[in-house]
């Protein structure tokens, strides 16, 4: 079992981010910057520690929130990954658009 000072050192970027999975159909994610594109099979989330894409059917974003940098996507989840973000940081995400 790891201490408390083992785990802190785990985590070298200072960044807190969470990733709740309940049944495969809700996932909440923190530590969000933008939602770069979605529709019902895919969404690519940039957040604080890289892209996340979210793959399955029905998929709908359910929450998102700037103040808390949240994003709570609902629908058959099926694959979940990361990669880093290779995409140029323009303002193209959702979260740009709606507010211009």
């Amino acid at each position: 079992m790891q201490s408390i000072d083992e785990r802190k050192s785990i985590n070298t970027t200072g960044v807190i981010q969470n990733l709740v999975l309940e049944n495969r159909g809700k996932l909440s994610v923190s530590g969000v910057v933008d939602v770069l594109s979605f529709d019902d099979q895919v969404v690519m989330i940039e957040t604080e520690l890289g892209l996340l894409t979210v793959k399955g059917q029905n998929l709908r974003i359910n929450k998102l929130s700037i103040d808390t940098s949240e994003v709570i996507v609902e629908g058959e989840i099926s694959y979940l990954a990361y990669s880093e973000a290779t995409q140029n940081k323009s303002s193209t995400g959702l979260l740009s658009k709606i507010f211009k």
